[in-house]
Parts: C-alpha cells; sequence; structure tokens
C-alpha cells in the first residue's frame, strides 16, 4: 500500500485522481506560492547557494519477512548463571529494486539478569554497563559480502540475577542508491530540470523472529 501527503503548506501541491493511472501519480506545484516560499528563505538565507524544499512525502506499507532488507532471526538460552544469544542475518535482494549495500548497521541488545562477565563475543561486541546493552557494528553488507550477506553474531554471558529474559533487538542501517517502494520520479514539461536525484532509506528499530 501506498500513501502520498503533502509535505509542505506553502507550496500548495495538487493532484487530479483522474489523470492517475495503475502505475503513476501526478502532480503539479503552484508556482507563484512556491516562487514566493523561495522568495522568503532566501531573505532568510541571503550566503546560501541552493535551497532544500521538501515537496512530497509518501508512506509505504509491505508485510512479510521478503520486504525487510536484512533478515533477522534471534534465540536467547539460558539458566540461572548463563545466557546465550544468537542474531541471524541475512542480506535480502528481494527487498530492493536494485541490490544496494547496507551500511553502519548497528545492532542494540539489552541484556537484564545482572551480566557479570561477558565470556564470548564473536565478532567482538561493545558492553554499555550503565544501559546494560550489548551492540554489534557492521561497516558494510551487501550480496557480495562473505557468504552472500549471511552470517550470525554470537554473544555468551556470565549472570549473576538469571535466567536473562529475551528483549527486543534494535537495528539500524542505512543505503544510498535505491528506494524499497520503487518509486521514481519524472518531470515533464520544458523551462524546467532535474539537475540531481537521491535515492535513500534507512531503518529505525526492527521486530524480530523470537525463538527461546
Amino acid at each position: 500500500m501506498l500513501g502520498f501527503s503533502e509535505s509542505n503548506t506553502y507550496l500548495s501541491l495538487l493532484s487530479d485522481s483522474i489523470t492517475d493511472s495503475v502505475d503513476t501519480k501526478e502532480f503539479w506545484v503552484n508556482m507563484p506560492n512556491l516562487m514566493s516560499h523561495l522568495k522568503r528563505v532566501a531573505e532568510q538565507k541571503p550566503q546560501a547557494t541552493y535551497y532544500n524544499v521538501d515537496m512530497i512525502k509518501y508512506q509505504v506499507s509491505t508485510e512479510g519477512i521478503q520486504s525487510t532488507p536484512l533478515n533477522l532471526a534471534v534465540s536467547w538460552r539460558g539458566d540461572l548463571t548463563n545466557t546465550d544469544l544468537r542474531i541471524d542475518y541475512k542480506y535480502n535482494t528481494e527487498a530492493m529494486t536494485a541490490p544496494v549495500p547496507l551500511h553502519n548497521i548497528q545492532f542494540l541488545v539489552p541484556v537484564d539478569g545482572g551480566m557479570a562477565k561477558l565470556q564470548a563475543m564473536i565478532p567482538p561486541a561493545t558492553w554499555n554497563p550503565e544501559q546494560q546493552t550489548i551492540q554489534w557494528k557492521i561497516p558494510s553488507l551487501s550480496h557480495r559480502s562473505e557468504n552472500g550477506g549471511v552470517g550470525a553474531l554470537l554473544g555468551r554471558f556470565q549472570m549473576t540475577e538469571g535466567p536473562c529474559k529475551p528483549s527486543q533487538l534494535a537495528v539500524q542501517f542505512s543505503s544510498e542508491g535505491c528506494t524499497l517502494s520503487g518509486c521514481d520520479i519524472q518531470l515533464v514539461g520544458t523551462g524546467y530540470r532535474l539537475s540531481l536525484i537521491k535515492k535513500r532509506f534507512a531503518a529505525g528499530q526492527f521486530e524480530y523472529q523470537k525463538r527461546v
């Protein structure tokens, strides 16, 4: 499901459902409003060489594991004294219109139960004693990575107040050069041109499949 919304009331972005088709949606801008808005911005920032104006925002709603560029599964096992954590991840090319690397991937997991000692971290991870969280970082991941972007993060903790309760896994990453929606933009008409189009997506927090 794809939903559009006007992001800047100054521009009076308009659309007409009559001209829409299954694959396209047309919008046009009230140019006098746009020019007035740019004039005000120029007066506020006279030293700027260009100005960014948000034109449109849209949301894409999809379901299923194949809709996410990074598939995850988390397993917690433990007793009163020890906890084992395993995070399986898989780079998913099917979620993107064109495979692009995921950058600055961060896995953040809260660990309760009075963690006394990190017995093993594969690969190495960072423990934050104040927030009681463990964090793994992967600089980049793609289908060209080792094992096609498939791997696992392993942690073993010695506990003083176990057993540890399974917690929510937060994952962040970003990517350039592609969108998950497959939406593209085309400027129709004379007198104007698109000098640059940037495509980017980023993730804040994933829900994961939990196995205990």
